[in-house]
This record gives C-alpha cells, structure tokens and sequence, in this order.
C-alpha cells in the first residue's frame, strides 16, 4: 500500500492510497470523516460488481449506507441525471457533517463530485475509482463537471475530494478497451513531464496495457505522484495544471463530434488520439523533433490505442476547430493548446493560429 499526499494552498490536504484490497477496508478510512451517514453513487454496472462489498465495509464501521445507481456511460454527465442524484441525496437527508462517495470511474466522479459540491452549498466526498483511467487522473484533482451538447465538461466545479482509495484489485474486472484507455492517461503523463517514466512505460511497463497488476500498480502510483505535485501547484488550471490537458483539445472535440459515443471511441482512446495529434502538430511547427513523435506513436499504437484521425471516424475540419475554439482553455476566441518540444517536455501555446490548425487537420485527413 502507498500513500500519495496531495496538497495545496487553496484546499485541505488529502490522500491517495493505492493498493490491494482497500474495498475490505474502506469504511474504517471513510467512516473518520462523516457523522454516520453516506450515500454511495455508482453505475449500475459497476454497483452490482461492487457496491455490496463497499457498503458492508462501510456499514461494519456503523455508517449507514444506501446507493444510487445511474446509467453507465458519459450520457450520465448530463443535467437531468445531476438533478436526479441531488434529490436522492435530499431524500437521504444529508446533512453538512455527512459525505458523498463516488464509486466508479470518471464519469461518476465527476456526477458525484459535482452533486457534492453543490448539496447544501458543498459537503465532502469521497474517491473510489473503478477504472484505470479514473484512478490514474479523474479522481484526483477535484476537477467535477457534466456535459453539454456544445462540450464536454462546461459546466461544473473545482471540489476537492476528502480521500481518494484507488483499489488496484477492482482493475481485474475491467473490460480491455476501458484499460487501454486508461493507458492512454498513463501514456500522457510520461509525455508531458516524464521521459524516464515514459521509457518504463515503452519497455518492461508496458504490460500493464496488458492488465498485468504490478505494472498497473507503479503505474498509478507514478501517476499520481505526477498529478499531484502538479495540482498542489496549480489547482484551478491557471498556469501548469493546462498540462495535464495534452491531448484533451483535439481529443474532447473528436468525442463531442462523435455524440460522446463510447462505443466508437473511448475517452482514453479520444486522449491518445489527440496526444499524438498534438504531437505531430508540434513537428509541423518546428517545435518537437520528427523522432519523438513517431516514437510516442509507436508506443501509442503498441498499447492498441489509435493515432490516426481516419480510426475514429470521418471528420470536417471546420466541424473539429469549432468545436476546439470552444474548449474551456481558449482565451478571447483564440486557440490554446498543450504541445510539447520532445517526449517529457510539454507547454502550453497560447494564441495559436486556426488557420494552421485547420491546414493540419486537413492534411491528417480531416474534410475541408
């Protein structure tokens, strides 16, 4: 087991715990922080795999619990279902002293996390991602938020999370795809600021794309190591936080045009796609050398994630910048993006040029 600190100035401190078994043991961590009473929000499916061995933990520590289930699937970050998990809570009858927890993976995190930050002006919640990707990034950092049909994650809230427990035995029963999305956000972080983590994650780390445990257990625990110093840092995205973005630009507009279809794309698959976009979009400006990218796509694609427009489906390039100008990051109508000068050397660039990024697109097999 490893405790990960992550603190700030601007939050109370928290923890990160990774390891095995933590499920068995969550109502003793979590029962410390509430006056007696939770409600456990979860997907249905991930409910039925693990919500009954959540709450009898919690229940033995005397914590009563109940659980409020929503549909799988990103259309779960959605106003209606926002509203819907608000009033089960008022219903539960919640009080200030009382917690929220989030058991899933970042689509609950970010439902739950909102709906706490917003119940009686904000109450504390509780992390248990189910999914690499969630425990990895989506977890930590207490960005929360729902969707729009105009993007993703437009309305929402910075609400940090009490505790995070990232339970590595739960990753067991994940599907391959929603683990090779999760790579994805592993991937990006050796990208970013990491190059000899990314080297691991080329060679003997790799397996962990596979599903093997203790691969998959460094690689959350660098992760959020790497995560966390950054949020401490930066926690509302003002300055170095945008880095954990590389990748997220290109790739939240492939999902918003796709409808937020998992089935074609996942987001992980969304973010590995737009890494090495972004990636080659800096070779194009003279920024990153011709090598690192096609390395960086070459591990991308290893790990059985795309990196080619043309894998997720047919685009417009107008559709796609649109769709980019509207991204959280663009300042005064301008584009923002992460690009990177070689593997582990990300920055943000402000005030890009549409016009080359449209020529870009085009040229990666957008329509123009």
């Amino acid at each position: 087991m490893t405790i990960i600190p992550v603190s700030g100035q601007a939050f109370a401190p928290y923890d990160v715990v990774v390891g095995r078994g933590l499920l068995a043991s969550a109502g003793e961590r979590i029962a410390p922080l509430t006056r007696g009473r939770t409600v456990i929000i979860s997907d249905r499916t991930v409910a039925d795999l693990h919500g009954p061995a959540l709450a009898r933990s919690l229940e033995a520590a005397g914590v009563q619990t109940q659980i409020v289930a929503v549909p799988p699937g990103e259309g779960s970050k959605s106003f209606a279902e926002l509203e819907r998990v608000l009033d089960r809570l008022l219903e539960a009858g919640l009080d200030r002293k009382d917690v929220v927890v989030a058991l899933g993976g970042g689509v609950v995190g970010d439902l739950a996390g909102l709906a706490a930050a917003l119940y009686m002006r904000g109450i504390d919640f509780v992390q248990v991602p189910t999914t690499l990707l969630a425990q990895v990034d989506s977890s930590v950092g207490g960005k929360t938020a729902i969707d729009t049909p105009r993007g993703k994650n437009l309305v929402g809230a910075f609400h940090q999370p009490r505790l995070v427990l990232a339970d590595i035995d739960v990753l067991a029963t994940l599907p391959a795809q929603q683990v090779r999305s999760g790579w994805a956000e592993v991937l990006k972080h050796g990208l970013i600021c990491d190059a000899p983590f990314f080297d691991w994650l080329a060679g003997p780390g790799a397996a962990g794309a596979k599903g093997d445990p203790a691969a998959l257990e460094w690689a959350v625990i660098r992760s959020v190591e790497i995560k966390s110093a950054v949020v401490g840092e930066d926690e509302k995205e003002a300055g170095r936080r945008a880095l954990l973005n590389l990748g997220h630009t290109f790739g939240h507009a492939i999902e918003t045009a796709l409808g937020f279809e998992e089935a074609a794309l996942a987001h992980g698959e969304a973010v590995a796609l737009g890494c090495a976009l972004a990636l080659r979009y800096s070779v194009r400006e003279g920024l990153c050398p011709a090598a690192d990218a096609e390395r960086a796509e070459a591990v991308i694609a290893a790990a059985g994630l795309p990196t080619r427009l043309s894998q997720a489906g047919t685009f417009g390039a107008d559709q796609l910048l649109a769709l980019m100008a509207g991204d959280k990051k663009a300042e005064g109508g301008a584009l923002t993006l992460i690009l990177a000068r070689g593997i582990g050397q990300a920055f943000v660039a402000k005030g890009v040029d549409a016009a080359s990024v449209r020529s870009f697109l085009i040229e990666e097999g957008a329509k123009a």
